[in-house]
């Protein structure tokens, strides 16, 4: 028996070099045991001494080699809290070297085991980005900015780059039971976790923002909070969120009892139905599992995986470019400039936001960092193609009537291909059973300079939309 000991929990590189010491030397996975040094202890009355990779002898006539995928998950999925990790990660590493394409047999349960693990990590990621709220300690010159997080994986290290790079003129800590980063606005230092109750106590932002929160509490986003209650503890607004719940909860009882109850409608069929994706999926899972896509590195510098809402019962669904930056900070589609022309023009042409399904194409923020400002770069080709499996499983949920495509980017997804917007504008076009109709993208109007233009390509905009308008009234009556 091996007993392969770490440095740490997350010592990717001991193990990859152990693993493969291992493999070259035909140790089987059933003869390895895997642990770190701090947990060393727990084998001293094993009759079995502990052994490093630099125990190992070479090798020097035998090799193998395995695919950047296989490191790139390892390297995530060893971030993952499962104790098994060492152990499995060496035991697919073992079948690698005789079945090459193991990575892409989906059904295999080690296979499927440790991408659900490098999942798992994806979202904690995204989540520790979004929930994790620095406070100011000490003023002025002498401020620093310090947050307190309690990930569920050991993501610390993989996801401080991220603060360093969006407030690198403040010097911050993120402090967690685990490990300690810090930021001295040069370079990212590691040491060790401590104990919450060493945490500074709270500061003059604390109050601030948790009335700023009070004042953006938005109960339609109720069934999404409850599901990151595990995060609650590591914002300032854990000690209002629940209290803003359940008035939130007795608001809803509260219409609920005075609303008339209807007849149950069915939800509609489509005919021909996507390939790819499923109509049981729901958008509340597929938004869960888009968190953590990886399909293209746009996921690297952006805040977040920007989902599309709206009811999935939805007749008409609007697909936009990408989100901007205001999308990308709040989690949300159209909620900026863009999104409120977007809004405007619905309400002339007759159509209620809330009826319909608004997405995007690409669903992570693309920019070009200028100093503080974030400036909106287009999406290329590749990157549309990566995040098109989205675009197509939101179809296949909400099987809509009409998609409406606004702009060359959404053209592009929902088509396949690229299509001109002037040439293919204004008018119903079939396509693999939706009706799909092509418009602007309401963005286009923010650029016009001239304010006659600017009016002319509104009332243009707003004539497409009563389009979609008229569809969606026909519905209804239908219905």
């Amino acid at each position: 028996m091996h007993i392969m000991m770490l440095d740490n929990d997350t010592d990717f590189d001991g193990w990859r070099k152990a693993a493969r010491r291992l493999a070259l030397n035909d140790v089987k996975p059933a003869d390895v045991t895997w642990t770190v040094r701090n947990a060393a202890e727990l084998f001293a009355a094993s009759s079995v001494n502990g052994f490093s990779a630099n125990d190992l002898p070479d090798a020097p006539h035998a090799a193998f080699n395995v695919s950047a995928t296989f490191v790139k998950l390892a390297r995530t999925a060893i971030l993952h809290r499962n104790g098994d990790r060492f152990a499995l990660l060496y035991r697919l590493l073992w079948r690698l070297r005789s079945h090459h394409d193991l990575l892409g047999t989906t059904t295999d349960l080690d296979v499927a085991e440790v991408n659900a693990m490098a999942r798992a990590v994806y979202r904690d990621i995204d989540r520790m980005h979004a929930h994790l709220r620095f406070r100011e300690i000490g003023r002025e010159q002498k401020a620093r900015y310090v947050a307190w997080f309690e990930p569920e994986h050991r993501i610390v290290e993989a996801a401080a780059p991220f603060f360093a790079s969006r407030f690198a003129d403040m010097p911050w800590s993120i402090l967690t039971p685990d490990v300690s980063a810090h930021w001295d606005g040069h370079a990212i230092s590691i040491t060790s976790g401590i104990d919450k109750s060493e945490v500074p106590a709270e500061d003059r932002l604390e109050e601030t923002w948790r009335r700023h929160y009070t004042g953006i509490f938005n109960p339609a986003r109720l069934k999404v909070m409850e599901a990151q209650h595990s995060y609650w503890r590591n914002l300032p607004e854990d000690s209002i969120i629940r209290p803003l719940l359940e008035d939130a909860m007795r608001m809803t009882g509260g219409f609920i009892k005075n609303v008339a109850s209807e007849p149950h409608t069915p939800e509609r069929q489509q005919d021909t139905p996507m390939v790819r994706g499923d109509a049981h999926d729901t958008i509340a899972a597929l938004r869960e599992q888009a968190a953590g896509c990886r399909a293209c590195p746009l996921w690297k510098d952006a805040t977040r995986t920007v989902f599309g809402e709206g009811p999935q019962t939805a007749s008409v669904m609007l697909v936009g470019e990408q989100p901007g930056d205001k999308e990308d900070l709040a989690g949300r589609p159209f909620v900026g400039p863009a999104g409120e022309m977007l809004d405007r023009a619905l309400a002339d042409a007759g159509i209620a936001r809330a009826k319909v399904y608004v997405t995007n194409a690409v669903k992570h923020f693309k920019f070009v960092p200028r100093g503080k400002i974030r400036l909106h770069q287009k999406p290329n080709t590749p990157e549309i193609r990566a995040c098109r499996q989205w675009y197509e499983r939101e179809l296949a949920a909400i099987q809509p009537e009409l998609v409406v495509a606004l702009g060359a980017t959404a053209a592009q997804s929902v088509f396949g291909k690229i299509t001109p917007v002037n040439k293919n504008r204004g008018r119903l076009i079939d396509h693999d059973g939706t009706k799909v109709l092509v418009t602007v993208h309401p963005s286009y109007l923010l650029r016009l300079p001239d304010e006659d233009a600017k009016a002319r390509e509104y009332q243009r905009f707003v004539d497409d939309l009563k389009i979609a308008g008229s569809l969606l009234r026909r519905s209804a009556h239908a219905a």
